[in-house]
């Protein structure tokens, strides 16, 4: 069996890798081609390009690069529908990914397998119809999206989310973690402001005001923030102001990603921008609130089309509302202030959420790679068979 893989992005480089490790594993003579990154490539993926090139082309960059991204769609399209593979699999990166998609169904009949299925519940629910003349298969990472893809006429199975089986700190390294950071009884508290360049600058000063309140109440507090490698020096310079003791993870060294889950599982809240983190953060079973914000155009715009009450990924996989979000006008240094306070006051309010969040992603089940190559190869011999 030829498989033609394509990531363009870190997350899905970590996806294609265990998705790659669960197709060798059920199909051992399969052949990969394709762009990924190093995990791909520890699968023996020889990339035809670094994925790199993909990864700095997200909405804001992407203008610049226009016609470099343009003619390395068209080279991928060509080289696929001349490597002919049994099927092509695509992970996310849509601006690249389902363009390239597009060229190989127009002009071959490859079976075309997409890995995370856009948002189409959140917002923008016409891009589900647009998809489904590009691609077959959808691998869905929330147990809530087959029903939107099979309405489009995709096949889409519900794989599971890594973050369900990844491994976590042991209660041990946590408390090692706080004895370091926080041997006093004060709370300590994870800030998660963004990862990106304009979220930290957007939400760092509103995070700090927030702290600022809440240092009144809670003297002593301590704060741990764990910053990406690409917004360290931002992240480092913003939290200067804050009122409190503050400690910035640096997300280049080694260890920052055991070191980030340790500080999630020792503290007492957390408060994090809008995202997949906090899909961390309840399968650390660390309480949260959220908070997010964006410019005033952006904030008519997306309120318009948004087609769900909450964004807390917890909230919606748990279908509870008991993760305090505060987004758009609501995101106020007070607000969030009292919200904190309150979670502080009943920690176990969320456990229950953040369980059942877990395990509707597949804690305690069959791998995720090794489901979605299941799915895979289900596809595709269903799609022989018909």
């Amino acid at each position: 069996m030829k498989v033609f893989i394509i990531a363009g992005e870190p997350s899905g480089d970590a996806l294609g890798g265990a998705l790659m490790a669960g197709l060798k594993h059920l199909q051992p003579d399969i052949a990969f081609d394709g762009i990924g990154g190093s995990q791909m490539q520890a699968q023996g993926l020889t990339s035809r390009f670094d994925m790199a090139e993909l990864s700095l082309m997200g909405l804001v960059e992407i203008l610049p690069k226009y016609l470099h991204l343009k003619r390395r769609i068209r080279e991928t399209a060509d080289a696929i529908v001349a490597a002919n593979p049994d099927v092509l699999i695509t992970i996310d990166a849509p601006d690249f990914s389902l363009r390239v998609a597009k060229l190989v169904k127009h002009n071959s009949a490859i079976r075309t397998v997409h890995y995370v299925a856009p948002t189409v519940w959140a917002w923008r629910a016409k891009r589900a119809d647009r998809m489904a003349k590009t691609i077959d298969h959808v691998l869905a990472l929330f147990p809530f999206e087959p029903p939107f893809m099979q309405a489009a006429g995709m096949r889409c199975d519900f794989v599971g989310h890594p973050i369900a089986t990844k491994h976590m700190p042991s209660d041990a390294a946590a408390r090692d973690f706080r004895a370091r950071h926080a041997p006093d009884a004060a709370p300590l508290i994870v800030v998660l402001p963004g990862s990106r360049k304009s979220e930290v600058n957007r939400l760092a000063p509103i995070f700090g005001q927030a702290l600022d309140r809440l240092a009144g109440e809670h003297p002593g507090i301590k704060v741990i923030v764990p910053a990406a490698r690409s917004v360290f020096e931002l992240v480092t310079e913003a939290t200067q102001q804050w009122p409190c003791a503050v400690t910035v993870l640096d997300g280049r060294q080694a260890d920052a990603e055991f070191q980030k889950l340790c500080a999630f599982k020792a503290a007492d809240v957390a408060l994090a921008a809008s995202g997949t983190v906090s899909l961390e953060l309840a399968a650390t079973q660390t309480p949260m609130v959220v908070a997010y914000d964006m410019s005033w155009l952006s904030r008519q715009i997306i309120s318009r089309m948004l087609l769900v009450d909450t964004v807390t990924l917890v909230n919606l996989v748990s279908d509870t509302h008991v993760v305090p979000e505060f987004v758009g006008a609501t995101c106020q240094p007070e607000m969030i202030s009292d919200a904190i306070t309150d979670v502080l006051a009943t920690p176990d309010a969320q456990n229950d959420a953040m369980r059942v969040t877990m395990e509707r992603l597949g804690r305690g089940g069959e791998d995720p790679g090794l489901r979605a190559a299941r799915a895979v190869l289900d596809g595709f011999e269903s799609g022989v068979a018909g």
